[in-house]
């Protein structure tokens, strides 16, 4: 019995990084919407999955602890240890979403964000995707937040939210000729597995989409770039928005500040 009962706890033990990567997996691939890959198969059903293997582990534990002769003490532990890592990093991750405003639109110019080509935006409509909304609209007359979760940041905007959680996502100020920038820029993009749809030198402007490796989410990627006052410098702004989801736990963000700081290294490389 003893044997049956560690055999068991580890082999649910070690199920569950499959679980997982199967139900994020599985909706990147399309065999089933993200909905149901995130919301049911992780968030709803997860934890009670790494419960379950939590509970047999520390029956493994019990039964290897208290038998004699006492065997299989090492797969106990270690049917034990993976589900307590996944409730701790689950819990991990809910804590830090406190954290993060319920928002999936981030710029470094938040009064007066890049604007999306029409091709990224028909594309964001053909796939029912989340409207872009001016950055200076109040969240609660967005009909997504209308709900009473909500209801404490109602009157804050997008810009507001944004700039109160990433202080320091700002306007990039180089110096640089517009080719050479677009090539960094352009090959930046390209480093990230992002699809670039156009790049307009000349205009100044660059529109990519990148996508998540779990569960494939789709966030839209707008560049900008204006001339500053000083001779010989340019200002870049990036825009990163995802197609769905009502917050974006910090993804937005990260990928901006990781893509210019990219950008701002690459350039001066090259000096």
């Amino acid at each position: 019995m003893r044997k049956l009962i560690v055999r068991l706890a580890l082999l649910v033990a070690l199920l569950i990084p499959v679980y997982f990567a199967v139900a994020a997996l599985g909706a990147k691939f399309g065999l089933w919407g993200w909905q149901f890959g995130l919301g049911t198969l992780i968030v709803e059903w997860g934890p009670r999955f790494l419960i379950t293997s939590l509970v047999l582990g520390v029956a493994a534990l019990i039964a290897a602890l208290t038998s004699r002769p006492r065997r299989g003490t090492a797969a106990a532990v270690v049917a034990l240890v993976i589900p307590a890592l996944g409730l701790a990093y689950g819990s991990h991750i809910r804590s830090s979403s406190d954290d993060i405003p319920p928002i999936h639109d981030i710029s470094t110019n938040a009064e007066d964000p890049p604007q999306y080509s029409p091709q990224v935006m028909a594309m964001r409509n053909a796939t029912d995707a989340n409207p872009v909304h001016p950055p200076t609209t109040p969240l609660g007359s967005i009909e997504a937040y209308k709900s009473p979760r909500f209801e404490d940041q109602a009157s804050r905007t997008v810009a507001e939210l944004s700039q109160e959680a990433y202080p320091e996502l700002k306007t990039l100020v180089v110096r640089a000729d517009r080719p050479r920038l677009f090539e960094v820029l352009e090959n930046q993009a390209r480093e990230r597995g992002w699809r670039i749809h156009s790049s307009d030198s000349a205009g100044g402007n660059l529109d990519a989409t990148a996508e998540t490796f779990w569960f494939g989410f789709k966030d839209d990627v707008a560049i900008r770039v204006r001339p500053a006052r000083a001779p010989g410098t340019l200002l870049v702004d990036a825009r990163s928005t995802s197609r769905v989801g009502l917050g974006d736990m910090g993804t937005n963000a990260a990928r901006l500040t990781d893509y210019l700081e990219a950008v701002a290294a690459s350039l001066a490389e090259a000096r």
